[in-house]
């Protein structure tokens, strides 16, 4: 009832935003900016906050989408001058760090991995089988680099070349973001950028993060004891959560896993 009261003065508000799962846009439960878009404007608007606190436990997925969810961050918090922070869980790895590397401060366990600020693009080869059962594969293009890298084709060196300039291109512009967010804060290492990843406080020493700390510990330090905190997450699908299994979703399911995996958490 406090808060009904207009001469009762209330306690700050600290907006939480949970960050949870693959980056991209296929897959239900999926991080991408549409998909959290109307969550981040409400975290940022509703109530008057002190400050935004990301939760963040992700392995990472697709550059563009990083790179948008982060780029809306930055701009809520410039536009309503609100302080960001992020709390790493488990992992915040490739866009996974990309997100965080957004907020003003990141904190994270000492059981945290952070990093791998690399790009990776993964495949498979099946011509060999196909040639095994007598399958002809027939693909017909206007423009010589419509068709790249068809798995179901021989491998190309020039398509893998065009890859390999294409992923460069990625991780020059992943670069330049973790150093324009993190600056001096940054160890001068030559592993920090080679797709590396550190636990804990290993990742404070190189940088990557501010310091070991738990949301709301930290939170009640910086806004006192009365801060309450308002949560945003998403909602997964209806069908999802009653345990339906869908391909898409299947699919989804099993490479967000084999993610996590990379880093040794299952």
């Amino acid at each position: 009832m406090k808060r009904f009261i207009p001469f009762l003065k209330s306690g700050p508000t600290v907006a939480v935003l949970r960050l949870q799962g693959a980056i991209g846009t296929t897959g239900p439960g999926s991080l991408s900016d549409r998909s959290i878009a109307p969550l981040m404007e409400k975290a940022f608007s509703r109530g008057k906050p002190v400050a935004v606190a990301l939760e963040i436990n992700s392995p990472g997925g697709s550059p563009a989408q990083s790179s948008l969810i982060g780029a809306r961050i930055r701009r809520l918090a410039e536009e309503k001058e609100i302080p960001v922070f992020a709390f790493v869980e488990d992992v915040a790895a490739s866009g996974g760090y990309w997100i965080a590397s957004a907020a003003d401060e990141i904190w994270a366990d000492a059981s945290s991995i952070l990093g791998s600020i690399g790009v990776i693009s993964a495949g498979f080869g099946a011509h060999e089988l196909l040639e095994r059962y007598g399958v002809e594969r027939r693909v017909y293009t206007a423009g010589k680099s419509k068709s790249m890298l068809d798995p179901f084709r021989p491998e190309k060196d020039e398509d893998v070349a065009r890859l390999k300039r294409l992923l460069e291109e990625l991780h020059t512009t992943f670069i330049a973001q973790v150093k324009d967010r993190r600056g001096a804060r940054l160890a001068d290492n030559p592993d920090l950028f080679t797709g590396e990843f550190w636990l804990g406080q290993n990742a404070v020493t190189q940088g990557l993060a501010d310091g070991i700390g738990h949301l709301v510990p930290k939170m009640k330090e910086r806004f006192g004891d009365k801060v309450t905190f308002r949560r945003y997450a998403q909602r997964r699908p209806l069908i999802a959560r009653l345990g339906a299994q869908m391909v898409n979703g299947a699919v989804s399911e099993i490479e967000e896993r084999a993610a996590y995996a990379r880093f040794g958490l299952s």
